[in-house]
């Protein structure tokens, strides 16, 4: 005997009335027509456009609606004439068709009229309708996105330590909307991460929904469904008690479940089993407490530094002490007396001492922001990275953002944005790659990554006699750059082309440095020593976008043509 899981079960159904099968029918003809949209999740630039395409539909479906009222006021008063005459008619009605008139009328009433009604009533106002969203309809997101969206707002649960409730009540920082969650959509969430067998979000989910329907919420999941789940899901877990109770209150509410009684049979047995092993080996047996963040232990993933790089990103053990501080300093950055800065100099400010990381003020104006995004934002498309074997581009499921490239001689503003980042680092553009304009959707994020290219790392290296960075088991990928023939990337130079309300700060596991998003600004560093080596130390991430949208820019600077710019050193970490 063994539990049996829960399946994608369908809800019950109700009568359906005209209007549903119409909504049936237009959704089916919609499919057909629908064009894969799916990834728009993953950038808020383009699902703004989303917005505007639903108040068109909403626009369309107000006139539908209008258009059947009028239909049917018109199909009424029909009716209303008609009862009244045939009352009169009804009652005497060889004396009503003695009169000439009354018969002549009613001949033309059942010849012509009774056909025009007929002609009236046949008449279907949707066609315009589903004409209209049928064109619309591959612009809409599709299943993935649906999916995408549900999974990054997982993410964000756990990389701010947000509880369910938190996001099913809107109680988000710096949210300028409120917005909630229904029962059905916590439930619809548990589902998600259910069919990904994704049991610790599963329960988080369940778990609520089950919390709003008990507290009277209503909803057209039915509790029995919710409790199939969650007690399964908490099974899977390894909590066997609390699985046990959901399942006997799941036969307590629905006794024919289909599985519900063989699952509660199991667990028992199970149960007595676990209970009998306490008792001998003397052990005080866990008590029952409401499932909440924190009950189960989530589980570990690919990514080691997982732990570190969540907690920076909540502002959490960032290492800038008072000793780092006083070593940092701001700057007029006139890029070694270059003429273009000479008159009016960049602000620098230094985030980082070792390795260095500088800010730039004002490294970009708002008209150009806005000429820049206006320029990327039709070509957005799911961000990629460079695969290490093949050193082809790819989209990979921890970079959640869509990004556009832009040559400088496209426009002005491009070309002055390159110039000015030429001047400032001192380092020649010519073999950078193009400005890569990027932006992130729900719970937008790009996990820890080494911008350059890595060869075989020598773990013995060291600064000083002190740990140059920690080693963890990276891949190597000392091609991925090969095919341009411009060397490794020597730099990062990012510009921030949004605030952001929370979440999205640039953080380096590493050594605890965070950056946070400042509108008009840019930082810099280096990737490489000068000796070429790559600093492993710069291994950063980009956090999920907790509240707002994050549009930032890019230029990867490379090794070729900075032979004089940025000589070598003496020694292999200068």
């Amino acid at each position: 005997m063994f539990s049996i899981a829960p399946e994608n079960q369908r809800r019950k159904q109700e009568p359906v009335s005209k209007m549903q099968i119409l909504a049936v029918t237009v959704w089916a003809t919609c499919c057909i027509c629908c064009i894969a949209g799916a990834e728009i999740f993953t950038s808020i630039g383009q699902m703004t456009d989303l917005i505007f395409i639903e108040r068109e539909v909403v626009q369309s479906l107000k006139e539908y609606i209008q258009a059947e009222e009028s239909k049917l006021a018109a199909v009424k008063r029909w009716a209303n004439k008609l009862e009244v005459l045939t009352h009169a008619s009804t009652s005497d009605p060889e004396g009503f068709l003695a009169h000439p008139v009354n018969a002549y009328k009613l001949m033309k009433r059942l010849n012509t009229e009774w056909s025009e009604l007929e002609s009236l009533v046949l008449n279907d106002p949707s066609h315009g309708f589903i004409s209209n969203i049928s064109v619309h309809r591959q612009y809409f997101p599709d299943e993935e996105d649906e999916k995408g969206a549900a999974k990054a707002l997982m993410r964000l649960q756990d990389t701010y330590n947000l509880d369910s409730e938190s996001f099913s009540k809107g109680k988000l920082p710096g949210v300028r909307y409120n917005a909630f969650l229904t029962v059905d959509d916590c439930f619809d969430m548990g589902k998600t991460a259910y069919n990904e067998q994704d049991y610790y979000h599963a329960v988080l989910w369940m778990q609520q929904a089950l919390r709003q329907m008990d507290a009277g919420e209503e909803a057209k999941a039915s509790k029995a469904d919710i409790l199939d789940y969650l007690s399964y899901s908490v099974y899977q877990m390894g909590d066997l008690q609390r699985a046990t109770e959901l399942t006997r209150r799941l036969v307590s509410i629905d006794p024919g479940h289909q599985r519900a009684g063989g699952n509660l049979r199991y667990f028992e047995r199970l149960l007595a089993k676990e209970i009998s092993e306490v008792a001998r080996n003397k052990q005080d047996p866990a008590k029952e407490k409401p499932i909440q963040l924190g009950t189960y232990e989530r589980p570990r993933d690919y990514l080691p530094e997982r732990e570190i790089y969540e907690a920076l990103c909540r502002g959490e053990g960032v290492k800038m002490t008072p000793k780092r501080r006083s070593r940092l300093f701001c700057h007029y950055q006139d890029g070694n007396r270059n003429p273009r800065l000479l008159l009016k100099p960049m602000k620098e400010e230094d985030e980082w001492d070792n390795p260095h990381i500088v800010r730039y003020l004002e490294a970009l104006s708002n008209e150009e922001i806005e000429k820049i995004k206006e320029l990327a934002k039709p070509r957005l498309a799911r961000a990629t990275v460079r695969d290490p074997k093949t050193g082809v581009l790819t989209t990979a499921h921890y970079r959640v953002s869509k990004s556009a490239w832009l040559e400088g001689d496209e426009d002005p503003v491009i070309e002055r944005v390159n110039q000015r980042i030429e001047d400032v680092t001192g380092l020649t553009v010519d073999t950078a790659e193009l400005l890569q304009v990027a932006n992130y959707g729900v719970g937008g994020q790009y996990e820890p990554h080494f911008d350059f290219s890595r060869r075989p790392f020598d773990n013995n290296l060291k600064v000083d006699g002190n740990r140059l960075a920690t080693y963890l088991n990276y891949k190597d990928e000392p091609d991925a750059f090969k095919s341009l023939g411009t060397g490794n990337r020597v730099a990062t130079y990012l510009n921030y082309m949004t605030d952001v309300e929370a979440g999205g700060a640039t953080v380096f596991p590493d050594f605890g440095a965070v950056i946070w998003p400042r509108k008009g600004t840019a930082v810099f560093w280096y990737n490489l020593f000068r000796s070429g080596e790559g600093d492993y130390r710069t291994r950063h991430a980009a956090c999920p976008v907790l509240v707002g949208s994050k549009w930032v820019s890019n230029k990867w600077i490379h090794e070729r043509g900075q032979e004089f710019r940025r000589p070598c050193g003496l020694t292999e970490v200068d």
